[in-house]
């Protein structure tokens, strides 16, 4: 469309606009300024380009496919397939996907583009490296020259009063260890450590094996973990009787890591204050004030109140079983454990709540990060939390259906927690045909919904039920209305969020009748977004048409021991129960997913699985399957996925970048395909495309297996594959990258970015090397 169409006709003398208007009315009259629009249309294209090629002519604004150019004159150099990532074709509309665009900024930054003659002039130092690990690969790094903590004899000559000025610069360098210095000695061995080490014959460069101590070598460390907050959430109570509580609201221990600062300068060498590193004992104890408070790394309230427990009642302790006993007025923390105990005549009486920082490897299974979330323009919200119109998820619910019921709203919903505290409620949602039904986390928190054992009769799940319209009705709403409940909730629900409907979503005057024919619109569809959901999991039933997670956790087992082990192990996160439903899994973390349905009269519902874990917590255990690990009647989509245990499924569309731990059986080998993915060898599967260990052959198959640094839920590095894990899984994805869940952080390839870098920046005669920390 052209910015000004009829701007060449406005300039032609005014007996020739006449002469054209004279031609008549209608698709066919004024043909000279139809003519003069198309060639507008061509001038703006011409004038769009040359904007734009001067825009090419700085870093900033320049397009994607210049960058290259730009960096040569400077004398950067990408690394090798940069330029094929650039490449779009037919099928994404002439544009790059988002996870092309990631690569592409893994492997050539602007940000570094147009620092690069800044870097050569201060290329060699040291804080110049941590700025490369940052604007490269995206981590926090600290530097360490290694020369300085190999230990080394004084020689006899330097004792002179002459030496005093080389004294003192051998006196910041590696030294004996002091027993005397426990803070010290905390840190010996670890980047911030100034204990003096014997000679290492390891390459620090070494791929394989780093951190060779030699005595030209420079190592960068790396944190690959990112801090990610939680606020205001309440503790777990382990032992009431005792005053014993866990940070972590599912009751597992969790390592808490200080909140980064940002290095005051650009010479600034990175500190154990700039990094997220776990906060160990001794560390917390000596420095309590610079790690606890309002906006540090970790802060108690107890009873409601406002202030946080004072700094003089903490105590710094080892909480290993629960053996220390904090005297009158105080608080022991444990900072390694996140543990909490306070004293018997101090104990609390109406609740403790934290707020502190653990780590996690990518934006995965719900938290504070930002979301992308569409709220509909017809959609009205309904807010949930303290200080609003409802203080339970049922309320605002039940408040919606009344709404629905009298015409009030339209088939959008959206029930809106905006509190990161914890809701111990039985959920149950009725849902008709039309309705459209999202319950979501605001932005900024982290809601968890504990499923208790409410009835001693049955089980307790979160249940989704839809109801087949009688047509009957004579609104859209009418049947759902008639297997309701009676009884709102008191309050109002607040204004509407503006925003556009997703393009996902359908209805509108082209959409496609309901189950069985019905008139009144789509299938009812539900979206639980940004939720932790634990104690029981999600159980299904009836023509439900879709059910989306999007940024959830499931708690795989229901519950966590404190050890991360899960207390019920066997027990399925979802039931798909004689439902037609479409299960849409994105970026969340699930446990076991059951199917019951009738194979005969009807086709097996999809099942999409997309940037997420299905954790069945064990390589043995069914994480897709029917009763009795009998085939689900569902055909399964999986996109760069982790899959821990045994698949038992109808079919299998499209497998790709994924990892299957365990065996997969599939009923219906003729459709679908697995490409660029791991299932071990025996798996019955559609055929499959460069898929491991097919690639290997069976000699190697013992080395070309997953291996995963944790497979427990709650744990930092959950689902993340381990160092020693087969370069075929680690660069086996179709793009180079890893398979699996973490396959768009795209680590293989920042990596080698970084070490490039570093090869080319490192003072000149050393030894440089990575060595990841986290």
């Amino acid at each position: 469309m052209s910015r000004e169409p009829d701007g060449l006709a406005d300039l032609l003398p005014q007996w020739h606009r006449l002469r054209d208007a004279e031609q008549g009315e209608g698709p066919d009259g004024e043909p000279l300024r139809a003519l003069l629009a198309v060639i507008a249309e061509q001038v703006d294209l011409v004038r769009s380009g040359v904007e734009q090629q001067y825009d090419d002519w700085f870093v900033e604004t320049a397009a994607e496919w210049v960058l290259p150019y730009l960096g040569d004159l400077v004398g950067h150099r990408p690394l090798p397939g940069y330029e094929h990532l650039l490449a779009t074709g037919p099928e994404d509309g002439g544009r790059p996907d988002l996870s092309r665009r990631r690569l592409a900024a893994a492997l050539s930054p602007r940000r570094e583009v147009a620092a690069t003659v800044a870097n050569r002039r201060r290329k060699g130092t040291l804080p110049l490296l941590e700025e490369l690990a940052e604007s490269v690969a995206g981590w926090p790094a600290r530097a360490v020259e290694f020369s300085r903590l190999l230990s080394h004899h004084q020689p006899v000559r330097l004792y002179g009063p002459e030496t005093a000025a080389v004294r003192a610069r051998r006196s910041g360098r590696g030294r004996l260890a002091d027993l005397r210095d426990s803070a010290e000695l905390d840190l010996a061995g670890g980047p911030f450590g100034a204990v003096a080490r014997s000679a290492d014959v390891r390459r620090a460069r070494s791929a394989r094996r780093p951190a060779g101590l030699t005595p030209a070598g420079v190592g960068l460390f790396v944190w690959r973990l990112r801090p990610y907050p939680v606020t205001d959430a309440p503790a777990y109570c382990v032992d009431r009787a005792r005053n014993l509580y866990t940070f972590s609201i599912l009751g597992n221990d969790t390592r808490l890591v200080t909140k980064p600062e940002p290095e005051p300068s650009a010479a600034h060498l990175a500190t154990v204050d700039n990094v997220p590193a776990y906060i160990r004992r001794r560390q917390f104890a000596d420095r309590l004030a610079d790690y606890y408070g309002p906006g540090k790394s970790l802060e108690i309230h107890r009873d409601g109140r406002e202030e946080p427990v004072p700094l003089s009642d903490i105590v710094v302790a080892d909480l290993t079983d629960w053996r220390y006993r904090p005297q009158r007025g105080q608080v022991a923390v444990d900072p390694e454990l996140g543990r909490i105990a306070f004293a018997s005549r101090s104990a609390p009486r109406r609740g403790v709540w934290v707020s502190y920082h653990h780590a996690f490897g990518d934006d995965l299974g719900g938290g504070e990060y930002d979301r992308d979330r569409d709220t509909p323009a017809t959609a009205k919200v309904y807010r949930v939390g303290p200080g609003r119109s409802f203080l339970r998820i049922m309320d605002a619910y039940e408040r919606w259906r009344q709404d629905r019921r009298e015409g009030r709203v339209g088939p959008e919903g959206v029930i809106e927690i905006t509190h990161s505290g914890a809701y111990q409620e039985q959920l149950d949602f009725d849902l008709g045909p039309g309705d459209r039904l999202e319950v979501r986390a605001a932005e900024g928190t982290r809601p968890v919904i504990r499923l208790l054992d409410w009835y001693s009769n049955r089980p307790d799940a979160l249940n989704i039920r839809a109801h087949a319209c009688d047509c009957r009705g004579s609104g859209p709403g009418a049947t759902a209305e008639a297997e309701g409940a009676e009884g709102a909730a008191g309050g109002t629900a607040e204004g509407t969020t503006a925003g556009t409907e997703p393009a996902d979503r359908t209805g509108g005057p082209g959409h496609r009748p309901g189950p069985h024919g019905c008139p009144h619109g789509e299938p009812a569809r539900i979206v639980l977004d940004g939720l932790l959901i634990a104690g029981r999991g999600i159980n299904v039933t009836g023509p439900v048409g879709t059910v989306v997670l999007r940024h959830c956790t499931l708690v795989p087992g229901w519950s966590l021991e404190p050890d991360c082990e899960p207390a019920s192990p066997e027990e399925p996160s979802v039931v798909l129960e004689r439902t037609t439903a479409c299960l849409q899994i994105e970026r969340s973390v699930l446990g076991t997913i059951e199917v019951i349905g009738d194979e005969v009269s009807t086709d097996p519902p999809a099942i999409h699985l997309r940037d997420s874990v299905l954790d069945a917590t064990g390589h043995t255990l069914p994480a897709l399957s029917a009763p009795d690990c009998r085939h689900a009647h569902a055909v399964l989509h999986a996109h760069r996925s982790t899959v821990i245990g045994e698949v038992h499924t109808h079919a299998v569309r499209i497998a790709e970048n994924s990892v299957f731990t365990g065996r997969m059986h599939v009923a219906r080998r003729g459709i679908g395909c697995l490409r660029y993915s791991y299932v071990p060898p025996g798996s019955r599967t559609p055929r499959r495309h460069r898929c491991q260990p097919d690639l290997v052959g069976p000699e190697e198959a013992g080395r070309v297996r997953p291996l995963f640094e944790s497979e427990r839920y709650g744990t930092p590095a959950y689902a993340r594959l381990a160092a020693v894990c087969a370069e075929e899984i680690r660069r086996g994805a179709d793009d180079g990258s890893e398979m699996g869940v973490f396959h768009d952080l795209y680590e293989p390839q920042r990596m080698d970015s970084l070490r490039a870098r570093l090869a080319e920046y490192a003072p000149a005669g050393t030894d440089a090397g990575v060595i990841p920390v986290t």
